[in-house]
């Protein structure tokens, strides 16, 4: 594993505010924090657990961080510590822990381009935690998760999906897009956000749904006359395509990404340099069932600055938002079955979790439960590991 000595997570956390009254507080702020925050990087997910193993390991954390009242915080202590977080500026210090983490990381998201020119993908996509929203408030959160690596660089909460372009507007705008392709489902199409990411000097790749009608149709339209067979046909629809295919995991994959230039003008869309058509066919090996899927998107990557083979693997990283952040998310940190749900607490854990998990992730980890038991067999790794402890 990497160790990136330099920058560690609870020098960022340090700057969020003590929001309670001065009088009768028995423990310092950042002591709480630093407790709550290595119990999660143990892979403890309710308050009660997270006591448990701080009292587990008591003299050990105690003798570690130095507290001015000797003992260990209760579980409605940890509770009334996450609730008490200002969730604003731990997303903000969480965002630009992550951002400089990732940018000493330059080997994850990166695709090859014609020109030498390094561009790293990024996706878009949004998520609810489940059973907070069902007791309490919706919690919906936005998130723009770096390709391959899954380190968040940005999140925020929105109201439901309906506000998931406007959300994606602001984080696009608090973070540099130059040298970067963003990539997002079709909830996110829109020629205002083309143009924002263009004016900010980054590319896109938006798949087309029916809820563009208009787009979708001139582009299911076009492509019915594709590929073309005559050698006019081939130089009107400058159409070119490409094939990849895997066995793995019991399935066999068939890929064909198809682009063709002709409809840049005709679309007007802001920055479009190719329309695009996936049809991905898969079938599971042992039972014979086989599926296709066939999905349509524009991207400003022209061809001049990547081949397809390399848009093929943005396309495919998009994923990455789900597998490998919200699903780890859900099920190795149990965000979806956390009940907590007063205040912005939910926000507050699942801002947390980023952080664990992009630390994981970039220092080496393939295995999260792996990495659990690492920080559970010694109180001193996860303070270690988040900068509470000195080397």
């Amino acid at each position: 594993m990497s160790t990136h000595n330099y920058i560690t997570l609870m020098d960022y956390l340090a700057v969020l505010p003590d929001p309670r009254d001065r009088r009768g507080c028995w423990y310092e702020w950042n002591y709480l924090v630093t407790v709550v925050a290595a119990a999660m990087l143990a892979g403890y997910q309710t308050y009660a657990d997270m006591n448990a193993w701080a009292v587990r390991n008591g003299e050990e954390l105690i003798r570690a961080l130095s507290p001015r009242r000797k003992q260990i915080p209760s579980t409605s202590t940890l509770r009334r510590t996450a609730c008490g977080l200002d969730v604003v500026l731990l997303e903000e210090a969480v965002a630009s822990y992550l951002q400089a983490l990732d940018s000493d990381d330059a080997a994850h998201g990166e695709i090859e381009t014609v020109t030498g020119e390094p561009l790293y993908g990024q996706a878009v996509d949004g998520k609810t935690v489940r059973t907070a929203s069902a007791y309490g408030k919706t919690v919906h959160l936005v998130s723009i998760v770096r390709h391959e690596s899954g380190v968040s660089l940005n999140q925020t909460r929105v109201e439901g999906k309906l506000n998931e372009a406007d959300a994606a507007k602001q984080l696009l705008s608090e973070i540099p897009l130059s040298g970067t392709v963003t990539t997002m489902d079709a909830l996110y199409t829109g020629r205002e956000l083309a143009q924002q990411i263009l004016n900010d000097g980054g590319h896109y790749l938006m798949v087309v749904k029916a809820n563009q009608p208009t787009l979708y149709h001139d582009i299911d339209l076009a492509f019915s006359a594709l590929p073309p067979t005559t050698s006019d046909e081939k130089a009107f629809w400058a159409y070119e395509k490409h094939i990849s295919q895997e066995r793995s995991h019991g399935r066999f994959d068939y890929r064909c990404l198809e682009s063709t230039t002709a409809l840049n003008h005709y679309l007007q869309w802001p920055g479009i340099q190719q329309v695009l058509r996936r049809t991905r066919w898969h079938q599971h090996v042992r039972t014979g069932q086989s599926s296709t899927h066939v999905r349509y998107a524009i991207t400003s990557v022209s061809r001049d600055l990547a081949p397809l083979d390399q848009i093929e693997r943005l396309w495919r990283w998009h994923w990455t938002i789900e597998n490998g952040t919200h699903y780890r998310r859900d099920v190795s940190f149990g965000e979806d079955r956390c009940r907590t749900r007063i205040g912005d607490a939910p926000q507050a854990l699942a801002a947390l979790r980023n952080a664990m998990l992009g630390l994981i992730r970039l220092e080496g980890w393939e295995s999260i439960p792996n990495a659990f038991r690492h920080f559970q067999a010694n109180p001193q790794h996860p303070l270690r590991f988040l900068g509470a402890l000195s080397s």
